[in-house]
This record gives structure tokens, C-alpha cells and sequence, in this order.
């Protein structure tokens, strides 16, 4: 995430020489590109995480310290 950066609320993310931006609410990737076993793995993040992802955007929002969210176990 970016401070003050667009709506929806979203994410970015790189894999390899890939970039994607996916919506925070939906798991769309909304631009960009990823491999299906990448964008799995990206979605199964997502959907475990949504709240602690909602809460980083309000703060990127804010201008206030977004706290490291886990990866997949």
C-alpha cells in the first residue's frame, strides 16, 4: 500500500518482473498481471487478512505507520 494513494482500496503486488494492484474488499485484480498459482496464493492471503488489510489502508489514508501484515504460513 501507498500513502494517500486512489480508491478502491487496494493493494500492489510484484512476483518475479509482474506487477498487480488487487482490490482490497474483492480479491480483482484491477491491474496488472499474475500467474493462476501466484494469484491463489495472493487470494488465499487476502481473504485471511482482510480486516488487519482494511485497517493498513485506513491508516496509508492517514498518513500514520501501516503495521507489517504476516504472509501465509
Amino acid at each position: 500500500m501507498f500513502y494517500d494513494d486512489h480508491s478502491p482500496p487496494h493493494f500492489h503486488v510484484e512476483y518475479a518482473e509482474l506487477r498487480a494492484v488487487v482490490d482490497l474488499e474483492t480479491g480483482k485484480v484491477l491491474a496488472g498481471k499474475l500467474p493462476k498459482r501466484c494469484a491463489a496464493l495472493v487470494e488465499e492471503w487476502r481473504a485471511a487478512r482482510v480486516p488487519a488489510l482494511r485497517a493498513a489502508w485506513i491508516a496509508a489514508q492517514a498518513s500514520r505507520a501501516i503495521r507489517r501484515i504476516p504472509p501465509l504460513s
